[in-house]
């Protein structure tokens, strides 16, 4: 695969380390105005590095957009002529719509958004997909590109709001659950590095669990709570205090809140 991604930043060399470190890519171009501070990648051979964005569209067929959204436009704009039948325009940007990218470029273009998280720089993200109708032959290269660097998962694009705050928010709330254990883990006389690493371990475990088996978390949680034991005992005060309830009022808050952003 000929790649090019167009804006070089954290997520942009995110996902041009997980697709070299796995053989992912006949060439590659990476795209920043400072350069510079990006020459080191073209000590893998096939990267060539430069500021000239159409350069790299000639020279690919796999385009990844990963610039700042108020650049994006005029960025399309400048490539647009640039495009032809083969090339398969993968943005990463948040909020751009589909409808937008054809406006500028056309729909009779392969286009696929894509959602990852941050957890892609340790090859770990979940990526959301979705496409227009023509991208919809290309979703699966789409996801070859994604799934080297984690799980994906095509969806509706009405639903690239929700999935943002349950994936790319998610991090964050996944974050506290995890420091509110390592809290809990000093208080029961660990320290701190220490009830770190048990939080952090013992969550993995929980989702491997559930990714492995295909359980559902409740056939988990009953594997380990016994009748009158210290696990139930401690779930239930968990719920009496709105653990559930609190989690799901967060998520639904965040939502209504990245639906004003998208309105204003």
């Amino acid at each position: 695969m000929k790649i090019a991604i167009i804006g070089a930043g954290n997520l942009g060399l995110a996902i041009a380390k997980g697709v070299l470190h796995s053989n992912g890519a006949t060439t590659m171009y990476l795209t920043k105005r400072n350069t510079s501070e990006i020459k080191d990648f073209e000590k893998y051979g096939n990267v060539t590095v430069t500021s000239d964005n159409q350069e790299a569209v000639k020279q690919s067929d796999i385009l990844i957009f990963a610039v700042q959204p108020g650049h994006f436009a005029n960025i399309l704009e400048q490539v647009k002529d640039l495009l032809t039948e083969n090339h398969v325009v993968i943005s990463t940007i948040t909020g751009f719509s589909i409808s937008k990218m054809e406006e500028i470029i056309g729909a009779d273009k392969y286009i696929i958004r894509s959602m990852p998280n941050t957890a892609i720089s340790v090859g770990n993200s979940m990526t959301c997909l979705c496409s227009n109708e023509l991208g919809k032959k290309r979703v699966d290269l789409a996801k070859a590109i994604f799934n080297r660097m984690g799980h994906t998962l095509e969806i509706p694009e009405n639903q690239m709001q929700a999935a943002t705050v349950i994936c790319a928010s998610g991090i964050a709330f996944w974050m506290r659950l995890i420091r509110a254990t390592t809290q809990g883990a000093i208080q029961l006389g660990f320290d701190a590095k220490e009830a770190q690493e048990l939080a952090m371990h013992t969550c993995n475990g929980a989702a491997s669990l559930l990714i492995e088996s295909g359980s559902h978390p409740e056939e988990e949680i009953d594997r380990v709570t016994t009748p009158k034991g210290c696990t139930i005992s401690g779930l239930n005060e968990m719920e009496h205090q709105g653990l559930s309830s609190s989690l799901i009022r967060g998520i639904v808050t965040s939502f209504e809140k990245i639906n004003q952003i998208k309105k204003g």
